[in-house]
């Protein structure tokens, strides 16, 4: 059996994935250890797992779209906290000694790491951002000159051939060609499809307030764009009003950005989005890759408000494939938002293509797929270069 090293970023839509790839190595035997903040991870991966904390950088919340969005990004979140967490993975790395290190796409020390002491890593991409690039002028350029900035925060030489975004060795793509379609992808990609598992700090949810005689609708703009969230809901309040003798709405929002929900909605911080997906009729979304593949998993359509980074891309591969709407995060009217609802919740098109959506990602494999992947990397043999790079033999 193997041992792997996960290495990881402190925000909870890039935790998920891994969380549930891990959880399937260990049920095929396998030994995992995790790299990354204790706070985050020690309530997912239970006391007994072992741990190498890096501690926590906070990022800044922003209100950045397009090419801004990205630079803030960047500058304000990934370079920080790759220079913060730099010399606790490369620690991690020279004492657990993996046969693997799995790294988050934007744990880009724990690549730098793993070349550097010669173990071959893997990447995950949890965001399509860097999967399917924008059509945003400059973003390749902007990119590759941040990733030099994240070599020089070592002393690694520099090594052209390799692009710290993407392992040279595998790369899981948490998403699916019904999405992507024919994009091109990175070399040695593999696209699996989300990885979902058991969830241990899924919130409690209030079922005895959930009417079955009613449709239900989630809306939800995940984790970091909240604080940009405050008028999109007014205006999702005021749509979903006129649905409310047949719809019930969950919405996930702190009681600051949503003081006064109607009758119609059920609001909290935190829903157990997996236990919520196989009783929903649609899905309201920022375009977060995460929220949509598993609504998609499960044969939900959804409407898609894409904020920035990838959301963008995500709205236009939800609509491309026919299981879902796109509108206006910002401008769409109460009723742009009525008659966007309406169509997935009464059109059946939109759901039976939602379906075949979610098959084409069973048939991917999800988080088994990934495990095995990643157990088959494990076991090919290495060839170690005069010059440390290591190199699948």
């Amino acid at each position: 059996m193997a041992r792997f090293l996960f290495v990881v970023l402190p925000v909870a839509s890039h935790l998920n994935a891994p969380l549930a790839i891990g959880q399937a190595l260990q049920a095929a035997g396998h030994e995992v250890a995790w790299c990354g903040p204790r706070t985050d991870l020690r309530p997912l991966i239970g006391p007994d797992a072992t741990l190498y904390p890096t501690g926590k950088r906070y990022f800044r919340l922003d209100g950045e779209t397009g090419m801004a969005s990205v630079r803030s990004l960047w500058e304000g979140h990934v370079l920080p906290v790759n220079r913060f967490i730099r010399d606790a993975v490369d620690r991690a790395v020279a004492e657990h000694r993996p046969d693997v290190v799995v790294v988050d796409q934007y744990a880009l020390a724990g690549a730098l790491a793993a070349h550097r002491h010669g173990v071959p890593w893997a990447t995950f991409c949890v965001g399509a951002l860097e999967l399917t690039p924008p059509d945003l002028p400059g973003f390749t350029d902007y990119v590759r000159a941040q990733l030099a900035r994240v070599w020089a925060m070592t002393d690694v030489p520099v090594d052209d051939a390799i692009d710290l975004r993407f392992s040279p060795y595998l790369v899981l793509g948490l998403t699916g060609t019904a999405l992507t379609g024919a994009t091109p992808l990175p070399a040695r990609c593999v696209l699996t499809g989300p990885a979902l598992g058991h969830r241990p700090d899924a919130p409690a949810f209030d079922w005895a307030a959930w009417d079955p005689t009613r449709r239900h609708l989630l809306v939800t703009v995940g984790t970091m764009a909240e604080h940009l969230a405050r008028d999109f809901y007014r205006r999702m309040m005021a749509a979903t009003a006129a649905l409310a003798d047949r719809v019930q709405v969950v919405v996930t929002a702190s009681p600051d950005v949503l003081p006064d929900p109607p009758a119609h909605v059920l609001a909290a911080p935190r829903v157990p989005v997996l236990e919520l997906m196989p009783r929903l009729d649609a899905v309201v979304s920022h375009g977060g890759l995460g929220t949509v593949t598993e609504a998609l998993a499960h044969g939900v359509p959804v409407v898609v408000a894409p904020i920035r980074h990838d959301h963008p891309a995500v709205a236009r591969q939800v609509t491309d494939a026919g299981a879902g709407i796109e509108v206006a995060f910002a401008s769409a009217t109460p009723a742009d938002l009525t008659a966007a609802l309406t169509a997935v919740l009464d059109d059946p098109g939109y759901r039976e293509r939602a379906r075949r959506v979610g098959e084409s990602f069973a048939a991917a494999g999800g988080a088994a797929a990934a495990a095995r992947h990643l157990a088959a990397l494990a076991a090919r043999p290495i060839d170690h270069c005069p010059s440390g790079t290591a190199t699948l033999a």
